[in-house]
């Protein structure tokens, strides 16, 4: 049963833009933490961006990894736990499988793996040059 799952990935060239979708359906919108990942071949997970809708917060709270901050926008639709993640000014050191995870009953955001139970195939972004 698929719990997460990605769409949108594909090949650019270098400067170019790619955006990302995600859905995780049948979890609470509530207190939902919904994040994106990447990782290279010989390379760790790594956290690139993140937001969260808790009970008490107005608007949802975004978290950036510095290496896509300014070039990469994660968005939702926290009614339908969508998440969005608009990747522009893409380089070849972008190119990676991107991952999808989710955190229902979260209480706040964050980039790290072990925060997150519910997690996608992933999709391969390639950036040439």
């Amino acid at each position: 049963q698929v719990q997460v799952a990605e769409s949108g990935g594909g090949s650019v060239q270098a400067g170019g833009s790619l955006r990302l979708s995600c859905a995780a359906p049948g979890y609470p919108s509530s207190r939902m933490c919904m994040a994106w990942f990447r990782q290279a071949p010989g390379t760790e997970r790594e956290g690139l961006a993140a937001i969260y809708t808790g009970i008490y917060t107005d608007a949802p709270i975004t978290y950036y990894a510095n290496s896509v901050r300014g070039r990469f926008t994660i968005s939702q639709d926290n009614a339908t736990n969508t998440a969005w993640l608009q990747m522009n000014g893409l380089k070849p050191e972008d190119t990676a499988t991107y991952y999808c995870a989710a955190d229902p009953g979260a209480d706040n955001g964050a980039l790290d793996v072990w925060r997150y139970t519910l997690w996608g195939q992933g999709t391969q972004v390639t950036v040439s040059s």
